[in-house]
């Protein structure tokens, strides 16, 4: 079913674009799909240095946001996703680059199987990116919002700070609670895209693929 939905999303790559490409399982099957289109395109913006990595071992150009400046299409998967087209990401570790690129890019399609969908966010953990010094910080304000964050262990992110895993968080608002979490000092960014949250989203089925937008 994530196969399905990465190969449907290739319905959306144009002569000439430079495409924002996410990170996890379902990117994976995505990169893969569209190493076999890859001289339609002119490269692409990788979120992770793992997905930078795939990228090239399938001789697809991998340029620097900076140098691209804005996209015309972001692909990536999702950890949970709302019919209102809200998401938890960064299951993978790769949320703040992935926020980033969402951002810069003109439209977002958002892959995943059926199991992502939910009526409410947050059975999935919400992941929490923090400047490590403000661990404690952080983790104490997550609790005053009811929330239980955790230490991911044994993990860095590639911009070399830590993730607190979030339990137990009502996300009944997400646009909100997303602007609640990123306002605590020490925060670089958290998993929810609802500011931001996808243009379409592809869900992989045992039927075939549904399309929201």
């Amino acid at each position: 079913m994530k196969q399905a939905a990465a190969r449907a999303a290739l319905d959306y790559i144009e002569l000439g674009m430079i495409v924002g490409v996410g990170t996890g399982s379902t990117a994976n099957h995505f990169i893969d799909a569209l190493a076999g289109i890859k001289g339609k395109i002119d490269g692409a913006v990788a979120s992770s240095e793992a997905s930078a990595e795939r990228l090239k071992k399938h001789g697809i150009a991998v340029l620097g946001l900076n140098e691209t400046g804005d996209l015309p299409l972001y692909v990536d998967g999702t950890d949970e996703a709302t019919k209102h087209l809200h998401l938890i990401k960064g299951g993978g570790g790769a949320l703040t680059r992935e926020k980033i690129i969402a951002q810069a890019s003109e439209k977002f399609v958002c892959i995943a199987d059926e199991s992502k969908l939910v009526d409410i966010l947050g059975a999935f953990p919400l992941p929490v990116e923090v400047i490590p010094i403000a661990q404690s910080l952080v983790a104490r304000q997550i609790v005053k919002l009811g929330g239980d964050p955790a230490l991911r262990p044994n993990f860095t992110t590639d911009n070399g700070n830590i993730i607190l895993d979030v339990k137990n968080l009502k996300i009944l608002n997400p646009v909100e609670i997303e602007a609640q979490l990123n306002h605590i000092p020490g925060v670089v960014t958290n998993g929810l895209f609802a500011r931001r949250g996808a243009d379409i989203l592809i869900l992989g089925t045992a039927a075939g693929t549904v399309i929201l937008d």
